[in-house]
C-alpha cells in the first residue's frame, strides 16, 4: 500500500523537511515499454500524469484512464507521463526504514530517465518558494515530507499536501437534466460518507464537455435506484438518484456553513479510490 500525506492548510518553509511538485494523475497503471528497459528491479512510488497547454490535467488524462488495449491507448492521442518520487526497494534490498532524501538518491542512480518516464525533483527548506512557483505556474499544489522520514504504508504527518486550490473526490449520488446539448445530464449530485451516512454536498454543473456528459450520463443510467442515497430532505426537485459507486474529482473555493461546496467544478471520475473511502477533507485530519 502507499504512502499518503495529510493535507495541511497553509504553506510553510523548514531545513528539515523537502519540497515536491504535489502531482495531479493517479498512481500504478502501467507504461509497458517505456519500463521494459536493461536495468535493476525496483519497486518505486509515482503518478502517471498527461498534460494539456503545458500544464497537468487529470481532465485529459481521463480520455485514456480505464484503456487497457494497447493500441486504443495510443489512438486515444493523449500522452501519458510516469512520474517518480520515491524508491521502496531496489534488487531485492527493502529500503523503506531509510529516510527519504536517501531514497530519493537511490532511485535517481536505479532509473535511468527520460522520455516518458521522469524524475520528480525536490526543493530544500524554502517551502514558501515552492508554493509560490506551483501557484504562479497552474500546479495543483505541493507535497511536504520530513527529510528524515521513512517510507509507511498509511497516511502520516511526515508528508503534508498544500493545496493551491481546494479540491477532493466526492461520491455521486444522483443527477439532474440539462437543456440542449447537455439534456442526458445538468448537474451532478455530490456528497460524501460520515460514517454509515451520505451526507449531500451540492450540485456540480460546472466542468462538462459534450462527450463527458454522453459518458456520465450513461454510467449513471446504468446505476439509477428509486430513492435518493443522501441523509437529507433539502435536495433539487425532479432529481434523478444513482447507487453511490461514482466518485468524482472536484475542484471548489471553499466548504460553506452548511457543508456544501462553494463554486464547485467537475474534474473527471477517478476509479483509483473506492466510493465507501471518500470523507470529507479538512486539513490536519
Amino acid at each position: 500500500a502507499p504512502m499518503k500525506a495529510v493535507l495541511v492548510p497553509a504553506p510553510f518553509s523548514d531545513p528539515g523537511w523537502i519540497f515536491e511538485r504535489k502531482l495531479d494523475g493517479i498512481r500504478y497503471p502501467e507504461l509497458v515499454e517505456a519500463l521494459g528497459v536493461p536495468g535493476p528491479d525496483v519497486v518505486a512510488d509515482g503518478e502517471i500524469v498527461a498534460f494539456a497547454r503545458g500544464v497537468m490535467s487529470f481532465a485529459r488524462l481521463q480520455r485514456r484512464m480505464q484503456i487497457r488495449d494497447p493500441e486504443r491507448a495510443r489512438r486515444s492521442g493523449v500522452a501519458v507521463y510516469l512520474y517518480l518520487f520515491d524508491l521502496l526497494e531496489l534488487d531485492g534490498c527493502d529500503l523503506r526504514s531509510r529516510p527519504v532524501l536517501e531514497r530519493k538518491r537511490a532511485l535517481r542512480r536505479a532509473i535511468a530517465f527520460g522520455g516518458r518516464i521522469r524524475f520528480t525533483p525536490h526543493r530544500v527548506g524554502d517551502g514558501m518558494a515552492a508554493y509560490g512557483y506551483a501557484c504562479a505556474h497552474g500546479w495543483e499544489g505541493v507535497v511536504a515530507k520530513r527529510a528524515q522520514s521513512l517510507y509507511t504504508a498509511a497516511r502520516s504527518r511526515d508528508w503534508q499536501k498544500i493545496k493551491c486550490n481546494r479540491r477532493q473526490e466526492m461520491v455521486v449520488g444522483g443527477w439532474t437534466a440539462g437543456r440542449g446539448a447537455r439534456a442526458r445530464l445538468g448537474a451532478l449530485l455530490v456528497g460524501y460518507w460520515d460514517g454509515d451516512v451520505l451526507r449531500y454536498a451540492g450540485m456540480v454543473g460546472r466542468g462538462f464537455d459534450t462527450r463527458e456528459v454522453d459518458l456520465l450520463a450513461e454510467a449513471l443510467e446504468r446505476r439509477e435506484r428509486p430513492q435518493t442515497p443522501f441523509a437529507t430532505n433539502e435536495l433539487p426537485r425532479q432529481a434523478r438518484w444513482a447507487e453511490p459507486e461514482l466518485v468524482a474529482e472536484v475542484e471548489f473555493t471553499e466548504w460553506t456553513r452548511d457543508g456544501k461546496l462553494r463554486h464547485p467544478r467537475y474534474l473527471g471520475l477517478r476509479f483509483d479510490k473506492p466510493a465507501r473511502e471518500v470523507v470529507r477533507e479538512e486539513p490536519g485530519a
